[in-house]
């Protein structure tokens, strides 16, 4: 059991991981910024991959976490100068709404989004560990647990009229903590704002950041649950896909093999000619790799960067090549689908008897 977990804890972050760090590099070279989304997508991503459940399983885990963390990266790099108290509460609501939106999701009262809003900030401020360099840092991983009750109440508030909701109105310690928690980051956001803009009349300033918070807030939610909602059934063909490529890996590692032999054949072939019949070929390369290369970009009937065949019979070559590699695909298919054909039709009907 427990080597099931880190194998399933290993799969989550690795592909987490790969998904977040490239996106957030390509957004901005602030490794704070990129980090900040690694740290909450891995956090989510790992918390509901481990749960079980109809909200868990890896393949959850990764798509919620993968999507929490693009969104901490993409607001982090975007928003120059940002503070956590402008990133975390998007991104949190974001995060509930993804998992609201999960097919047999449970929240049907202001109890369970609590509950669920708390255990993501929970999240969220394990995530937000990487930033802590010094001890005042670790207000960086209160800003979760702060924005926690407001936000819950605003996703409550945005579900009321779904059906299967239970709750007529919210509980009024559920309200006093949202407004109590807003009132303090709405006073500490204009407070920044007037000191870093003297004169700016705090009126304006607290109906923008109140704007900012609330509209930004509710969107995230929205967007998140809708995307999950609309993801997740046309996301379950890609599980189905494990049967077939459980029967076909062997077909294709054989198409594979075959395809790199004959690549390295015509690589050695198209070498020799220009060894012995120098002009052959134009910019021709001086080692196997760049024939290796040429073979591969011609198998696939592309036109590789430099070499190009000059002769009759390097053109030849060619041809006779792009003839065998075309070939070798038809026949392999013909082959594969005659022998595993009624393995596939079985798996179909079992899939569609179990979708019934």
């Amino acid at each position: 059991m427990l080597s099931r977990l880190i194998w399933a804890a290993v799969r989550i972050a690795t592909a987490v991981a790969l998904v977040v760090v490239p996106f957030g590099y390509a957004i901005t070279g602030v490794h704070q910024d990129v980090w900040m989304g690694v740290g909450c997508g891995l956090a989510i991503g790992l918390g509901v991959g481990l749960r079980g459940g109809a909200k868990g399983g890896p393949w959850t885990g990764i798509l919620i976490g993968a999507m929490v963390g693009i969104a901490t990266a993409l607001i982090a790099g975007l928003i120059p100068g940002n503070g956590v108290g402008i990133i975390v509460p998007p991104v949190l609501a974001l995060a509930v709404g993804l998992i609201d939106g999960l097919r047999g999701s449970s929240l049907s009262r202001y109890r369970d989004v609590s509950r669920e809003t708390f255990i993501v900030s929970v999240l969220l401020a394990v995530g937000l560990l990487p930033l802590v360099d010094a001890p005042a840092d670790l207000r960086f991983t209160l800003a979760p647990l702060a924005c926690m009750p407001w936000i819950a109440l605003i996703a409550g508030l945005l579900s009321h009229r779904r059906e299967g909701w239970r709750d007529a109105r919210p509980p009024r310690l559920l309200v006093l903590g949202a407004v109590a928690t807003f009132a303090l980051l709405l006073f500490l956001m204009v407070s920044e704002t007037i000191r870093e803009v003297p004169g700016v009349s705090v009126l304006r300033v607290i109906s923008e950041q109140t704007l900012k918070l609330v509209g930004a807030t509710a969107a995230a939610f929205l967007v998140g649950r809708a995307a999950l909602t609309w993801l997740q059934p046309r996301l379950r063909v890609y599980g189905n896909l494990t049967d077939y490529l459980r029967e076909m890996w062997v077909p294709i590692g054989g198409f594979a093999v075959g395809y790199l032999t004959v690549i390295v054949l015509f690589a050695g072939f198209y070498g020799m000619l220009e060894r012995f019949s120098p002009g052959a070929f134009a910019d021709a390369g001086a080692g196997i790799t760049d024939w290796l290369s040429f073979a591969f970009f011609t198998a696939l009937a592309q036109d590789y960067a430099t070499v190009a065949p000059a002769s009759v019979g390097a053109r030849a070559l060619v041809g006779v090549h792009l003839i065998l590699s075309a070939g070798w695909v038809v026949v392999l298919f013909a082959a594969v689908m005659t022998s595993i054909g009624p393995k596939l039709d079985r798996i179909a009907r079992r899939h569609a008897e179990e979708e019934a």
